[in-house]
């Protein structure tokens, strides 16, 4: 049943009073994403999942009490399913470091996978909002104490430049054809994780965004999405979509300006080179769950506009296998191969040694799983995290290496895609 009235104004209240809860807000949905918010809170009995990738624990949170129940998130939540009922939603998020079998860094401040199951749920529609298009949006961010380390008389970080610089290593012995490589932003502010998202929404509506709150001892997060990339859904009828990006640019400061700035990105040898390589990886990640014969890309390289950025987007699309569940498929797929590069576990293990930082939530993916084998959830992209003290924030920012990238490009590249999450923070 659909509510009526503004689900901003029921989500202040209901994030107020209830300490787990989470907002899947459809208002800035696209013509591919649906247009309805889904709002969900958990009393004191509902069940809660946290994963710590350190200690390899998946912790179950009900009535109170905390209970270690196995060491992969993605086993505890198909077993959660698998006793639950076909209505059962889970909301939640597993991020970079939730598969115990790859390479990756725990995060030593989140959990590394945290999942819902409210007992109260309420859905709004949206309806299609025609938003002005403010392009001074690609004005790069206050790098005040926001990077770790010092920079070069230039202003690029030099643990950035040694990593781009291993990575190219890496790139030129055949290790990989491209590398995503990221870092962790830190940055303080005096705003709350409810009022900090509802800025993020209003300065960057997308179809993944929402808001997740786990404020449990021990197991503490906030996850604030303005993400625009899917990382998978899975329909009543088994089809499995991915619609994965490669190639993101700036918007421009006029219409003449941003119209160039469109081509050029469509256009580039550059970008559409780290598309196709990543469709590639996706049609193989892709037909190791799904039948043979089905795995099709009905869109390539397409450019969709939001409101700091162009970016190159494909579509890949296949039927389940009839033995593979819904959360055997996202496991499979996991973690998103635009969020890598290729081949991807190789790369990951590129990505484990030259990053300095953890990833986190950030580079994993973040929606619901119903009980049915519906599923539907978006790479964890253009995300703000906190523990909720002292409203510290971290996001990770990043892009694909290859051996035609420029490092100064590249740098300049992870701070306007960070511009808008730190704007949200700083008012």
């Amino acid at each position: 049943m659909v509510t009526q009235g503004d689900p901003a104004e029921a989500f202040a209240r209901i994030q107020a009073r209830h300490p787990r809860c989470v907002w899947l807000d459809g208002g800035g949905a696209r013509d591919w994403s649906r247009r309805r918010s889904i709002l969900g809170w958990l009393d004191d009995d509902d069940v809660s999942l946290t994963y710590d990738a350190g200690r390899r624990e998946v912790t179950r949170h009900a009535g109170g009490r905390s209970v270690v129940v196995g060491d992969d998130p993605f086993a505890v939540l198909e077993a959660e399913l698998a006793d639950g009922r076909p209505s059962d939603q889970w909301f939640g998020y597993f991020g970079y470091a939730a598969r115990p079998d790859l390479p990756a860094a725990p995060d030593p401040d989140l959990p590394d996978a945290v999942w819902l199951r409210p007992s109260s749920i309420r859905e709004y529609d949206h309806p299609l909002v025609e938003r002005p298009l403010h392009l001074s949006g690609a004005a790069p961010p206050d790098k005040r104490g926001n990077h770790r380390s010092t920079g070069d008389s230039d202003g690029l970080p030099s643990d950035y430049a040694a990593a781009f610089t291993r990575v190219q290593e890496h790139l030129r012995a055949g290790d990989s054809y491209e590398v995503n490589l990221t870092h962790r932003v830190r940055a303080s502010s005096p705003l709350t994780p409810a009022a900090a998202y509802l800025r993020l929404r209003a300065l960057n509506p997308a179809p993944y965004a929402g808001f997740l709150q786990h404020d449990v001892d021990g197991a503490r997060a906030w996850l604030l999405s303005s993400s625009p990339e899917r990382y998978a859904l899975v329909d009543e009828h088994r089809m499995l979509e991915t619609k994965p990006i490669k190639g993101t640019t700036a918007r421009g400061g006029t219409p003449a300006e941003d119209a160039e700035a469109r081509e050029r990105l469509a256009s580039d040898p550059k970008y559409r080179s780290e598309n196709l390589m990543i469709v590639d990886l996706l049609r193989n990640d892709l037909a190791t769950v799904c039948e043979v014969g089905t795995v099709e890309v009905p869109a390539l390289m397409e450019v969709e506009s939001y409101a700091s950025v162009h970016q190159l987007v494909s579509t890949v699309r296949g039927r389940l296998r009839d033995e593979v569940t819904t959360v055997g498929a996202l496991r499979s797929l996991f973690p998103a191969g635009s969020m890598t590069g290729a081949p991807k576990l190789r790369t990951m293990q590129i990505i484990d040694d030259v990053e300095a930082t953890p990833r986190g939530a950030y580079a994993g993916a973040f929606g619901w799983v119903s009980g049915d084998g519906r599923a539907d959830l978006g790479v964890v992209i253009r995300t703000l995290l906190t523990t909720g003290g002292c409203e510290e924030y971290v996001l990770g920012t990043g892009g694909g290496i290859t051996v035609a990238s420029d490092v100064a490009e590249e740098w300049a590249e992870t701070e306007w895609k960070a511009a808008r999450l730190l704007q949200a923070i700083n008012p």
